[in-house]
């Protein structure tokens, strides 16, 4: 059955009075105030805060809470309920040519009918509806959403809330000043939603076809996550291009009375050996102490959380950039920290800094950094160089105990609350010492340095370095050499970039925001293109970013992405239209396209080398060329296949279910051992239950001799795992 458009319109999504085909017979009397959050959990939360006598109830099937003595219903959404698509008729593939898709129509439609349809009946109750959605572009247009859904069917008065945090005090605040909805604000999520379904949709159909990639391994190509490939892989290249150099140096182990340290040559790196082999080959067994330095150095505190530094610090945890986010928003949601997207580095001048750290005072874990900060006269806190007006930075808003959290969650929490307290305590200082020594006429430098004044490093241990201990030394003391060695190293190659840098690089260059940048990551890996953490890109990533760079390298640029960034930051101002950026957005594609359609051929050939090496199976026993992983059209069963076909026509066939290449390699016919994994089938209680993981071995040795069966063990129910 088609889907119903709920659009039609030049602006902003309008939903027709057919929505309300859902009926729910529950009576209320006119005048209800209705209350809509961007999620179930917010809207628990609100209610509790709000209405001592709120009730569960059930509105078609969704859960709300009712408060009768404040003829109130607190609902909550999940996310977007209305989605962008293009016609039914764009659906198949094989209909229109992928660049059609940039002129297409886009229409809209309810993604979760539930919701449309409860928003849809308590339109008709409503004499107030106030929009408590997330404070952000996002939250925005999910609240501007429910405002069309319930505006095209009744005329409540409407007023939105904004609040950072579920502390009783922000939440009665905000209910108590409400504002009217940003539909520029709205307007420039509603444009995002719009360019990425174009451009994704487009370019996705268009090197999915050129590469031969149909079904569950189509290749998707997005204008945030495509550029953010682009620097992993640059990076990776590299690496793999850095040409390693011998260097050497010469280290002495010295000795003051009873104590040890070591000292360095003052030249550092010598690039011949030669040299660095006469030298160490003079050194005796006595050295004296020419000169000692000592100064004091400040190490000034951190600046509080935005999103990108709290993902870059919760990265140096071992966190992924999606999963610290997801925590974030549990944490938030939970009444434990303020709301983690935010570009904020300053804190707001209404923020009570002295009762935050109140909170803390009688906490096992945290008192005794609370009250130390509690007992200086002023609280300074740092600033960073970006203040905005919608979210403060994040900073923990309750107190809680190890208890009430599990690990990964107490983890992360603990690091808010942290770094809050480093925020406001003083720099830390450094005793750094260096010492000049003379070794047989060849100058050597030891380095010293101590925490002295431990500072904002006391509250805030993460990244703190080891102190490195010199003894008492002073000019003319005499040293003996315990020992002198000459250490052949090698020039390292640049490193990956972990998830933190990357984040912080898409901040830099414009790409995404501060809630799209982790799932642009997220998708990377969904899709195939990295693996690995930091991110390492796959065969197949690499040769996406070859062809699209080779052809049509404005995709894989930051420049045209990040000026649509700042176009729909513009239409948030009020300073832009969502049409004409949507439009500018579409004549910036249509000119890729002709770059793409000239050069289809060699596009797909890169893109065919890219899936060859990540199908990692062998060379074809029959002619050398490489075997890859086919999909028969007629059935949609998998099969191995030669590439150099069609002058090769060897096959092999699979069984069904998902592939995973071993280690392990055929002696006879150098191929890969496969492991397969049947799909998942209905047990006879109509739950899934999957085949377990079983070796199929090498697929030329099961063609020349298929009665020898594999092992393949009982069925596991997903449910219950047995």
């Amino acid at each position: 059955m088609p889907r119903e458009d709920l659009s039609g319109h030049p602006g902003p999504a309008v939903v027709p009075a057919t929505v309300m085909l859902i009926r729910y017979a529950g009576l209320w009397v006119i005048g209800m105030h209705l209350i809509i959050t961007e999620k179930h959990d917010a809207a628990s939360k609100i209610a509790a805060i709000l209405f001592k006598d709120r009730m569960p109830e059930r509105i078609n099937g969704v859960q709300a809470y009712r408060s009768k003595a404040a003829d109130a219903l607190v609902i909550g959404l999940a996310g977007h309920i209305l989605e962008l698509d293009f016609p039914e008729a764009y659906q198949k593939w094989s209909a229109f040519p992928p660049r059609e898709l940039i002129r297409a129509q886009v229409l809209t439609y309810p993604s979760k009918k539930d919701l449309v349809g409860a928003l849809a009946t308590l339109a008709t109750k409503a004499k107030r509806v106030t929009i408590a959605t997330d404070y952000d572009r996002e939250g925005e247009m999910i609240g501007a959403e429910a405002y069309y859904i319930i505006k095209k069917i009744s005329s409540p008065t409407f007023d939105r809330v904004r609040y950072s945090s579920f502390t009783k005090e922000e939440i009665t605040k905000a209910f108590a000043s409400p504002t009217a909805v940003d539909f520029d604000l709205a307007a420039a999520g509603e444009c995002r939603q719009e360019i990425d379904l174009v451009w994704g949709a487009a370019l996705t159909r268009f090197v999915s076809i050129a590469g031969n990639k149909f079904g569950k391994d189509f290749l998707s190509v997005g204008r945030v996550q495509t550029p953010l490939l682009a620097l992993i892989v640059d990076r990776e290249k590299e690496i793999q291009a850095f040409a390693s150099k011998p260097y050497w140096e010469i280290v002495a182990t010295l000795l003051k009375e009873d104590r040890s340290f070591t000292a360095s040559h003052k030249r550092g790196r010598f690039d011949k050996k030669e040299e660095a082999a006469a030298i160490h080959k003079k050194l005796g067994k006595t050295a004296v102490v020419k000169d000692v330095k000592a100064d004091r150095k400040k190490e000034q505190p951190p600046i509080p959380f935005n999103t990108t530094e709290f993902v870059k610090a919760a990265s140096a945890l071992g966190f992924t950039a999606a999963s610290a986010m997801q925590i974030a928003e549990a944490l938030y949601i939970n009444g434990w920290i303020s709301y983690p997207r935010t570009d904020n580095t300053v804190y707001p001048d209404t923020l009570n800094l002295k009762d935050l750290l109140g909170m803390f005072k009688t906490s096992p874990d945290f008192a005794k950094s609370a009250l130390e900060l509690l007992v200086a006269p002023t609280l300074t806190p740092t600033r960073g160089k970006v203040e905005t007006k919608d979210h403060p930075p994040i900073y923990p808003v309750a107190c809680a105990m190890r208890k009430d959290l599990d690990d990964k969650q107490w983890k992360l929490y603990e690091l808010v609350v942290r770094r809050y307290f480093a925020t406001l305590a003083p720099a830390c200082e450094w005793e750094v010492i260096k010492a000049e020594i003379d070794l047989s006429g060849e100058p050597f430098v030891a380095n010293g340095k101590q925490l002295s004044v431990p500072g904002w490093r006391k509250h805030y241990p993460y990244g703190l370095q080891k102190d490195e201990l010199l003894p008492a030394l002073k000019a003319g003391d005499p040293l003996l050499v315990r020992r002198a060695d000459l250490l052949e190293k090698k020039t390292e190659p640049p490193k990956r970039y972990g998830q933190g840098k990357l984040v912080q690089m898409m901040e830099d260059l414009g790409l995404g925001t501060k809630a799209t940048r982790h799932e642009a990551l997220a998708k990377l890996y969904s899709r195939g293109f990295i693996e690995g953490n930091p991110p390492q890109p796959t065969a197949t990533g690499i040769s996406l970013i070859d062809a699209l760079k080779a052809y049509a390298s404005a995709i894989t640029s930051n420049a045209m992405t990040s000026k649509l960034e700042r176009d729909m930051d513009s239409i948030a101002a009020s300073q832009l239209k969502k049409a004409a950026v949507a439009k500018e957005s579409r004549e910036m594609l249509d000119k890729v396209f002709h770059q793409l359609e000239k050069n289809r051929m060699e596009i797909g050939r890169i893109l065919r080398s890219g899936f060859a090496a990540d199908s990692d199976i062998g060379p074809c026993p029959l002619c050398g060329s490489a075997l890859v992983v086919r999909e028969r059209k007629s059935d949609k069963n998998k099969f191995i296949a030669c590439t150099g076909f069609p002058n090769c026509r060897n096959t092999y066939n699979i069984p069904p279910g998902s592939l995973k290449f071993d280690k392990v390699v055929c002696e006879k016919h150098r191929l890969h051992h496969i492991k397969v994994t049947p799909p998942s089938t209905k047990g006879p209680d109509g739950k899934a239950v999957r085949g377990k993981a079983y070796d199929f071995g090498c697929p030329a040795c099961r063609k020349e001799n298929p009665s020898v069966m594999p092992y393949i063990s009982k069925p596991v129910n997903t449910t219950t795992g047995r």
